[in-house]
């Protein structure tokens, strides 16, 4: 009966984990403010105007701007993590 609980108990959890993970990993849209200041910054800051800001351009975003962000609800401009090679 032990084993039986404790295994119940395993597979429970596991699946709890993985509704959390998927949960967490799901975007909400961008609300229309939302993607009006993303564009505003990205423009101001894309300096090889590829669309996206890689991690140099990211660290040239100035407090202000950082600040903006943070009030509209999105990442601070926080550079990248490196891919492993």
């Amino acid at each position: 009966m032990k084993k039986f609980t404790i295994i119940a108990l395993g597979l429970l959890t596991a699946t709890a984990l993985t509704v959390s993970a998927a949960e967490k990993k799901e975007k909400k849209p961008l609300t229309d403010d939302q993607k009006k200041v993303l564009k505003e910054i990205t423009d101001k800051y894309d300096l090889n105007k590829d669309g996206k800001l890689d991690n140099d351009e990211k660290a040239k975003i100035t407090d202000d701007d950082k600040k903006k962000l943070k009030e509209a609800g999105l990442p601070a401009g926080a550079p990248a993590k490196k891919k492993d090679k």
